[in-house]
């Protein structure tokens, strides 16, 4: 008799069957490794602060889905509230309690955001944010800064950092001049001139997609003084600072309340969601209350609704406090490899969020990150991580996510195999 053969699947496989029928064998640019070589790691499982590849690797994970998993890759109760929730059906196109109670959670926590809309990505996001913002000024033009990345529709693309800055591009085939012509894009750190044809300023309050890159001191005032004097909203873009640098997040920890916030990774538990809300006066202009537009036959999915409030209630005051020591312990260690090696690198820390610059001085705003980024040092510090072990985002635009679930265990670990790598530097 015949044993039956053990499939072999391997990473370096997968990815030629994923070339053959997913354009670039992924389905977002970044994870290609296009900035940094090889081939990539496809994730069979995750737990905690690991995640291990179809060939059986163990990694301690610092992508942490860019973000979203918090708590760690699949916590008990975020597993938890997701089966229950499963067992009831996965989607209505009807209203449910939970959309009600994450609503609920998210304005207890944030002054001045009374009302949100669920969506289903940042970018959904912002692109309504944008939409909502024209619609209560009417006025048209917006404007963006350098490095700072809103997702992927067309009038936020123009200069965008992360994924598109990683390909090498400055904005998108595809994207109609028409569509940009009243985008107006400035130096991040710089409060430019802002006047009455202004309808928003959209900013991600601590750039985290040009590697992490904090407001200087009086920036965010300022900006928030400028566009009170022209008549114009502030949107803090926090798809990525929302729920992670506090309990109630940018506007919290810099003490600068924008006009309109954008949410998204937190709020979904590590399903698709994400979130746009504002004061009860701008969000009565959106439909069925106003003029304003949006929807989504998936917008307050009930899995996505209860991965997130089951991860939000899990965010006490006492956790953001302890992310925020994982944080450090990790920041700390780092650099204090790559100065007794005598590596030129900063890793910034800004609460429990961490960037990592090969440069002697920490960028301030996208072209001095970008000369961090292309000088070729990270491609090379990427690959000795991952093959000791270490997880880091395959692009150097990327911050790094230390979650709850990361022990001193890992953290030592960590440090020790940036003590390895940096010897070969």
């Amino acid at each position: 008799m015949t044993e039956p053969r053990t499939r072999v699947v391997s990473n370096e496989s997968l990815f030629d069957r994923a070339q053959a029928v997913i354009p670039g064998g992924v389905n977002s640019p970044v994870r290609a490794f296009g900035s940094v070589g090889g081939t990539p790691y496809f994730v069979a499982r995750a737990e905690g602060p690991f995640v291990f590849d179809v060939e059986g690797r163990r990694y301690i994970d610092y992508v942490q889905s860019y973000g979203p998993s918090i708590l760690g890759h699949a916590h008990p109760a975020i597993i938890a509230a997701v089966t229950d929730a499963a067992t009831g059906g996965t989607s209505y196109g009807a209203p449910t309690e939970n959309e009600v109670l994450i609503a609920e959670e998210m304005t207890s926590r944030v002054e001045g955001l009374d009302k949100i809309r669920l969506v289903s990505s940042g970018t959904e996001a912002t692109m309504s944010a944008i939409r909502l913002a024209r619609g209560t000024t009417g006025r048209d033009r917006i404007i963006k800064f350098a490095g700072n990345y809103h997702g992927h529709s067309d009038s936020l693309l123009v200069a965008g950092g992360s994924g598109i800055a990683q390909q090498g591009l400055v904005g998108s085939e595809g994207v109609t001049a028409g569509a940009v012509a009243d985008t107006i894009v400035a130096p991040y750190n710089q409060i430019p001139e802002i006047d009455d044809t202004v309808a928003v300023v959209c900013i991600e309050p601590i750039a985290a997609n040009m590697g992490l890159i904090g407001p200087a001191p009086g920036f965010l005032e300022g900006l928030r003084a400028a566009c009170d004097d022209a008549g114009a909203l502030l949107m803090f873009d926090e798809v990525i600072t929302g729920f992670r640098l506090c309990r109630g997040g940018a506007a919290e920890f810099f003490g600068v309340q924008p006009d309109i916030w954008c949410f998204g990774k937190v709020i979904g538990g590590g399903l698709p969601m994400g979130a746009f809300g504002a004061s009860h006066e701008i969000m009565g202009n959106l439909a069925p209350l106003g003029g304003v537009y949006q929807a989504g036959t998936l917008s307050g999915n009930p899995l996505a609704t209860a991965a997130g409030l089951a991860a939000m209630l899990h965010l006490t005051v006492d956790a953001y406090a302890q992310l925020t020591a994982i944080a450090t312990r990790l920041g700390d260690g780092m650099q204090a490899a790559f100065d007794k090696a005598g590596v030129d690198a900063v890793v910034p820390r800004i609460g429990p969020l961490l960037g990592l610059f090969f440069t002697a001085e920490a960028p301030t705003e996208f072209e001095s990150a970008k000369a961090a980024a292309d000088n070729g040092v990270y491609p090379r510090f990427f690959h000795g991580m991952l093959e000791r072990g270490v997880a880091l985002a395959p692009g150097a635009y990327e911050a790094i996510f230390p979650s709850l679930a990361h022990t001193d265990a890992e953290i030592d670990a960590t440090i020790d195999a940036v003590t390895e790598v940096v010897a070969t530097l």
